[in-house]
């Protein structure tokens, strides 16, 4: 089995380095990050300069770009191989809710999914790293309950995306795993300004608002309680209810109803 790892908060970050050393046991393991931080990048990829990939003194290969470049490029000419699962993280702070629109972490490894490939993305619900020792034993051991099933024939025809997260908690505080629909978050707190030193305003994106729909069956209510969530992902942002509703307006337009 072989696994390509990437993150978005750069190829230095405690957290992908705990994730290699924990799924190095069980795999062929090989790691494709970014050179510094890009978390918020979404799928965001570079098509107007280039990007380089450099190694590292410990193995790990790292490129100037966003965290999707760093798959798209290791899956279309980096690597020699397509490997059997994509994961992405571990990510400093929670990816839940409406965070999953804007996550690097998520984005990485949506870009394997879109490739075929099955990926994972998995994060700790506050930043700091505290107990990541925990998230990163957690992550192997769903990755290894999952290792058999990429081995049956036709896995490559249907993949899947998982968004995991993690609590910040020793291992005997983990209360185990439960899966759960996205939640939602508030709009995030006011923009922060201040002068920069040639006299011009300076706009810094406020804090992520507090959960809005934190109930039970979401991520924010597992995590909350010291569950692993996870949330199977898919891309189709279609509003398949409201397609009626819209049909009678296309057709006012001239175009075909549904």
């Amino acid at each position: 089995m072989k696994i390509l790892i990437a993150n978005d908060d750069g190829y230095q970050a405690p957290g992908i380095v705990a994730l290699y050393e924990a799924l190095q046991p069980l795999a062929d393991v090989e790691v494709v990050a970014p050179e510094q931080n890009n978390s918020a990048k979404s799928n965001a990829l570079t098509l107007h300069s280039p990007l380089y990939v450099h190694r590292a003194a410990n193995g790990f290969r790292y490129v100037n770009g966003t965290p999707a470049d760093c798959v798209h490029i290791a899956l279309t000419g980096l690597l020699d191989y397509k490997p059997d699962l994509v994961v992405s993280g571990i990510n400093n702070g929670a990816n839940m809710g409406d965070d999953t629109l804007y996550s690097g972490t998520v984005g990485a490894a949506m870009e394997g999914y879109l490739f075929g490939i099955p990926a994972i993305a998995f994060s700790q619900t506050e930043k700091g790293w505290a107990h990541l020792d925990a998230a990163a034993e957690k992550a192997a051991e769903l990755v290894r309950q999952l290792l058999p099933s990429l081995a049956e024939p036709g896995r490559r025809s249907a993949p899947w995306l998982l968004n995991v997260n993690i609590p910040n908690r020793p291992l005997a505080e983990l209360q185990g795993v439960k899966v759960a629909r996205l939640g939602r978050r508030h709009a995030a707190e006011p923009v922060i300004t201040q002068p920069s030193p040639r006299g011009e305003t300076m706009y810094w994106i406020g804090s992520a608002g507090p959960a809005m729909d934190a109930a039970e069956g979401t991520d924010f209510h597992a995590t909350a309680q010291g569950f692993v969530s996870i949330t199977p992902l898919q891309i189709d942002l279609t509003d398949h209810d409201r397609l009626p509703y819209w049909a009678p307006f296309a057709a006012q337009l001239g175009g075909g109803a549904r």
